[in-house]
């Protein structure tokens, strides 16, 4: 059995009950006050925020018929996004761009929403059906899910465009200096970006299922909404895969500029070495102090009134020969 992971979010229940012509939406103090509607001809949703009072959550799933293993899955908030289908409802487990859990279970006239914490995900829906003429309030109930679905995924486009505002920020700083770049930042994107991709790819596995129409509960013109959210997915995981390549590119990027940098830096103290490598030998030659009186091949130099100038003047002339050499070559 899985191990229920409530966060400590005060439950909070509100009921919008809904006709073509006529909507009530009331907050409810007793769960009590949520049974009734099962049974009438209106179609009922019911929002639940927090999952902190198992009792009151348990009580409604039962009085609504769900299975035991759906108010399980409803109570633990740390599994993948999924779809169960049965006789007489549907139960669709997403996440939230906040990765927080929503369940959706819709049945012919009633729809039960559990969100892990609260939000204003849903504020969109709650606006549209207060307008008889919105379409929300002339379809059924299996219309109103795909609608809070697709809330659901479209609340990813505004985690990607930060993401994607955060990548050329981050990219526009790379290019220009390397000095003051954390590779961390980088790491941070790609984290995020791992996060949004498991949610995203069975998300779309839920969508695929919906779609096959396995139950009498899905009507064939909701399919079709259904499919605009399933290219809605599509376009989020390839924004994602997009971004994830932009990312790489840029840690590519950036392990090459420190290596060239780097390359550049040892350029410059190779030429450095490679300039004083013949002034050492000329110095070691003069410093091994031979006796001239002794032989007359013994440090002549020393004798001479412009020998130490002499003995400059040659160092001199290699440094300069060196340095047209490193021109001509173009290494500086």
């Amino acid at each position: 059995m899985n191990k229920h992971n409530n966060p400590a979010t005060p439950t909070n229940i509100s009921i919008i009950d809904y006709t073509k012509t006529t909507i009530k939406v009331k907050p409810v103090t007793d769960i009590k006050q949520c049974l009734p509607y099962k049974k009438t001809s209106t179609t009922t949703w019911i929002n639940v925020t927090g999952l902190l009072e198992a009792a009151k959550i348990n009580e409604l799933c039962t009085h609504y018929g769900l299975h035991h293993l759906t108010t399980e899955d409803i109570l633990n908030t740390e599994q993948r996004p999924k779809c169960d289908i049965f006789d007489d409802y549907v139960f669709v487990s997403l996440k939230k761009s906040t990765h927080d859990q929503i369940s959706i279970v819709f049945g012919r006239n009633f729809i039960l929403t559990f969100q892990e914490a609260p939000s204003d995900v849903f504020d969109l829906i709650l606006n549209k059906l207060q307008k008889s003429e919105n379409k929300l309030r002339q379809s059924r109930a299996d219309y109103l899910a795909y609608a809070l679905i697709d809330c659901v995924v479209d609340s990813y486009f505004a985690v990607l465009e930060e993401i994607g505002t955060a990548i050329e920020d981050t990219e526009e700083h790379l290019l220009h200096s390397t000095r003051n770049f954390s590779v961390g930042q980088i790491h941070k994107l790609k984290r995020k970006l791992i996060s949004v991709r498991k949610s995203l790819w069975p998300t779309r596995e839920v969508i695929s299922m919906l779609q096959r129409k396995l139950t009498n509960l899905i009507d064939d013109k909701t399919i079709r909404y259904l499919n605009d959210t399933s290219d809605h997915i599509v376009q989020l995981i390839d924004t994602v895969e997009t971004y994830r390549d932009l990312l790489t590119s840029l840690l590519d990027i950036h392990m090459s500029t420190v290596s060239n940098r780097m390359n550049e830096i040892m350029k410059v103290l190779t030429m450095f070495a490679t300039i004083f490598i013949p002034l050492t030998f000329i110095a070691g030659i003069y410093g091994m102090n031979f006796n001239p009186a002794k032989s007359p091949f013994n440090m002549p130099e020393l004798n001479w009134y412009l020998g130490y100038p002499f003995a400059l003047g040659i160092m001199l002339m290699v440094v300069i020969v060196m340095l047209i050499f490193f021109k001509r070559k173009k290494w500086f």
